[in-house]
């Protein structure tokens, strides 16, 4: 079959591997000229017990050509265990007893490929996974539709190792590079390029190549040799994509990136003050081993030290950052605070996360607006910004650092789960390509004669810091004087200091683009969104012929907002919250009436759900 699109998920335990074998199957069709978008799905348990519903793990990918989402439902399923089966089958309904499958809830579509290793089905597997009878397929009530695919994985995967010197757990945690061999042939895959990844994913345990490329050789030639009663399917090239060099990257990796080439670009060191938190922890992980690029990281003790320690870096004169997720951004608000306050420039990344407290530390959620906004003490503006996209976490970390520098001010980078462990095609950029960033500096003549009150046209403060002769001053928290930067209670004086530090923030968006409309402009009705939905609305309004507005700049919005808003008879707010963005709409225009599309299942939406909400609700 000649396919535009085809949406394939992997599931199975947590230790089985799925979700190295999808970022193994979404790499290799990038390579190929795919467009990619996945999903990584996993429990927020250290590890259940094997074989259990909670203990499943997934990962999705949609690749293809026009590719905006990891897709609602899976053309192809590869469930290791029959708790993955399960899992899949009912979806969001895997935990009712005696549940069954519904095309609207089921991770799969009605005419699926399910390939199933049939040796994780005895009746010992099936009870843990709670199911009734014996015939589990029977009993999901799967239509008769699906394609399934039997295969004995495991006693497969021994018989290829038998000769290779590994004990039975070693071979075990080996099926899923059977199952990655026999996707591959499914999709007409070359196999060197997933031989040429697991040369480097193994090449400090150089004694697990040979193993690992035979049982995925043998995976392969297992469909090629049995041609198994399924149709194989080549998936589309895109061609729409700029001439470049491309790589598959998740969205926390891309964000490193992005600080690291605007402290090049800018010639600034960069320091990450931060601490440990799920779904935050890879950016730092990633700068850690930077060193060979100047990246200073230290881990603090929590939260607290860790963005002091990059308010001190910021203070020095260095491009400071600290990443966190939303518990964590609750600790740092007297911080940034201070950092407002001081006005120095700090990148405060915000990976967010179902809540609230601990909540749901592996699954996504767009609720820490308010808190970016607001969540702070005082008249304590900041610039708020959020990313869209896996790749574009790169663009929107390097916008943050530049918006921050230029304008000495705090700027809060909105990401999330799907965003930060989610991956799509990037095409990688050459330094001179980005947008040059002139941190603020202080003028010559000022020298002998600064203090921290001095302001450009702009009404941004000018930057010096510790090392530099004849600018040397005392930066505080407490309120100074407009004028001399001194400590001053004056209520008069306090007022104009809000007043100037909030048109600091809102001159930013003389430098942000205007909002631009995606989609039929002509329409009546205009879905908004911000964020990570980007992908979902995109594809929800190419389905329903109607207008798109997204932003990622939030704060301040851009200079056009309202005249776009004012434009469509039918508006449409859609987000991962209870409304929250709507809400901040809300209060900055009035007379715009707002529908509410909102999510909170700590799940991506569902293109399908959203076109159903716009068509069927007045």
């Amino acid at each position: 079959m000649q396919m535009q699109h085809v949406v394939v998920r992997f599931c199975g335990d947590s230790g089985d591997g799925m979700q190295l074998t999808g970022t193994m199957f979404a790499s290799l069709s990038a390579i190929l000229g795919n467009e990619i978008s996945t999903l990584p799905d996993f429990p927020a348990e250290i590890r259940a017990p094997q074989g259990t519903l909670g203990g499943v793990s997934g990962f999705q990918v949609q690749l293809g050509t026009g590719v905006y989402t990891p897709g609602d439902q899976a053309d192809v399923i590869v469930a290791m265990n029959a708790a993955a089966l399960k899992v899949c089958a009912l979806g969001a309904k895997f935990n009712q007893t005696g549940a069954q499958w519904d095309s609207s809830d089921s991770m799969f579509k009605r005419d699926a490929v399910i390939i199933v290793d049939t040796d994780s089905l005895s009746s010992k597997d099936l009870d843990k996974a709670l199911y009734q009878t014996d015939n589990p397929f029977t009993e999901l009530g799967l239509p008769e539709s699906v394609q399934i695919v039997p295969v004995a994985l495991t006693s497969l995967t021994k018989e290829s190792l038998k000769d290779m010197g590994l004990d039975n757990k070693s071979i075990l945690k080996s099926r899923n590079m059977f199952a990655l061999g026999l996707v591959c042939w499914l999709f007409n895959r070359p196999i060197d390029k997933a031989v040429d990844f697991l040369e480097g994913k193994f090449q400090k345990k150089p004694q697990l190549i040979a193993p690992n490329v035979k049982v995925l050789t043998d995976g392969y030639n297992y469909g090629q040799n049995l041609a198994l009663n399924i149709q194989t399917m080549n998936v589309e090239k895109s061609h729409a994509l700029p001439q470049g060099t491309y790589t598959s990257i998740a969205g926390n990796k891309a964000t490193a990136w992005g600080l690291i080439a605007a402290a090049e670009r800018c010639g600034k060191r960069l320091f990450l003050g931060s601490y440990p938190i799920t779904p935050a922890t890879d950016i730092m992980h990633e700068l850690a081993a930077r060193k060979d690029m100047g990246v200073m990281v230290v881990q603090a003790e929590d939260e607290i030290a860790g963005v002091c320690t990059a308010i001190g870096a910021a203070f020095a004169g260095d491009l400071a950052a600290t990443s966190t997720s939303g518990p964590g951004l609750s600790l740092k608000g007297e911080a940034i605070g201070l950092a407002v306050m001081a006005e120095l420039p700090l990148v405060v990344i915000d990976v967010q996360r179902g809540g609230p407290s601990t909540g749901l530390p592996t699954k996504t959620e767009q609720t820490d607006l308010m808190q970016a906004l607001y969540g702070r003490n005082g008249e304590c503006p900041a610039v708020v910004i959020a990313a869209s996209t896996s790749a574009n976490c790169f663009d929107y970390a390097y916008q943050a650092c530049k918006i921050a520098l230029e304008n000495m001010t705090p700027v809060v980078l909105l990401t999330d789960t799907y965003l930060a462990n989610g991956t799509g095609l990037w095409r990688i950029p050459q330094l001179n390509e980005l947008p040059v960033i002139k941190p603020q500096s202080v003028p010559e003549e000022l020298k002998g004669k600064y203090n921290p009150a001095l302001r450009d046209e702009r009404g941004v403060r000018y930057w010096a810091y510790p090392g530099m002769e004849g600018y040397e001053h005392r930066n505080i928290g407490l309120e100074r004087d407009t004028q001399k930067g001194i400590i001053s209670t004056n209520p008069a004086n306090h007022a104009k200091m809000v007043q100037t530090r909030q048109a600091k923030i809102d001159q930013v968006a003389n430098q942000i683009p205007l909002l631009e409309v995606q989609g039929n402009i002509d329409s009546s009705t205009l879905l908004v969104g911000w964020g990570s939905t980007e992908g979902h609305l995109l594809a929800a309004a190419e389905q329903l012929d109607c207008a798109l507005a997204h932003f990622n700049y939030i704060n301040p919005l851009p200079k056009n907002t309202e005249e776009v808003l004012r434009q469509y008879k039918r508006i449409v707010v859609c987000e991962l919250n209870n409304g929250q963005f709507a809400g901040y709409l809300r209060s900055r225009f009035e007379g715009i009436h707002l529908e509410q599309y909102n999510e909170i299942t700590a799940q991506p939406f569902a293109v399908d759900r959203i076109v159903h909400f716009v068509n069927n609700t007045l």
